[in-house]
């Protein structure tokens, strides 16, 4: 791109929560362009602002989930025509927080079913049919794509392949009807599935289910393998898996000590810092 066409091109940022939308942010900026920042009130970190005033190519407007046309209204104000979205929005808002305006509101009442590709897929159609072209989320992230190998100093177990086995079957299993893209496996038994709750809660609610065992003797191993997956198919657009280091805090408290992730597929936010905290954990950390 022409230096003069990246100064004057700019980006749509739907903004959820977390540091994926800072890092798109940072990458988006690196690379000449403008960013128009649509925040979702009910999720992205304040400090976007902050991040705005420090930058003059960066310009945030706040918005409640919901306001479908206000949004398209805003980045076509802003002429933007092409934007991603960055960052988790909590499944449980799409039942809580969210008050549709009319635009949202008709396009809910024709979906089949309101899981995320879905939802956000009719979303990008609404966006695409107004000019506005979504594009994938990792566009700018590339380098953050997680590399294949043990990423660890300790590499998996046998026993832990063998739970990495089962539960990519399980995980790819259950990502195919949307459903998400966590499980946590032990001795080749699954304790939990991914649902709304998230990643991190997924791990946590196993971990407090094998704290309730009663006594030492279970024919359970306690220790807990965690595989997350992309979705067959998986839409780059939206919903990413995504690692952080608080997911390796997770799994510490959990007693996990295997995490299994997707090579090319997965997002690990702060790699360094990921397997510093994995190391000093004793979780083997593998990417296949």
């Amino acid at each position: 791109m022409h230096v003069g066409a990246a100064q004057t091109a700019k980006l749509g940022l739907i903004a959820g929560n977390g540091r994926f939308p800072f890092l798109l942010l940072d990458a988006a900026r690196a690379e000449g362009l403008g960013v128009v920042v649509v925040a979702i009130k009910e999720e992205t970190d304040p400090e976007m602002d902050a991040r705005a005033a420090a930058d003059p190519g960066v310009r945030v407007y706040w918005m409640s989930l919901g306001e479908l046309s206000r949004l398209i209204k805003t980045f076509k104000a802003e002429g933007v025509t092409r934007a991603v979205m960055a960052g988790q929005v909590k499944h449980t808002q799409i039942f809580s927080s969210i008050r549709p305006d009319w635009r949202l509101a008709k396009l809910l009442l024709n979906l089949r079913t309101r899981n995320t590709d879905v939802l956000l897929g009719a979303v990008a159609k609404v966006l695409a049919d107004e000019g506005i072209d979504l594009i994938s989320s990792v566009q700018y992230l590339e380098p953050l794509l997680a590399s294949p190998g043990v990423l660890t100093r300790r590499a998996p177990t046998g026993d832990e392949l063998k739970d990495i086995a089962y539960g990519r079957t399980v995980a790819l299993g259950l990502a195919a009807y949307d459903l998400g893209q966590t499980v946590v496996i032990a001795a080749q038994a699954c304790v939990a599935v991914e649902a709304m709750e998230g990643t991190d809660a997924t791990i946590e609610r196993a971990g407090a289910l094998f704290r309730a065992l009663v006594g030492s003797a279970s024919t359970l191993s306690r220790a807990l393998t965690v595989v997350k997956v992309a979705k067959p198919g998986q839409d780059m657009r939206f919903d990413v898996p995504v690692i952080g280091v608080a997911t390796i805090q997770s799994m510490a408290r959990a007693g996990a000590t295997c995490l299994a992730v997707e090579a090319g597929r997965t997002l690990l936010f702060d790699a360094a810092a990921i397997v510093a905290a994995a190391d000093q954990a004793g979780i083997a950390l593998v990417a296949e």
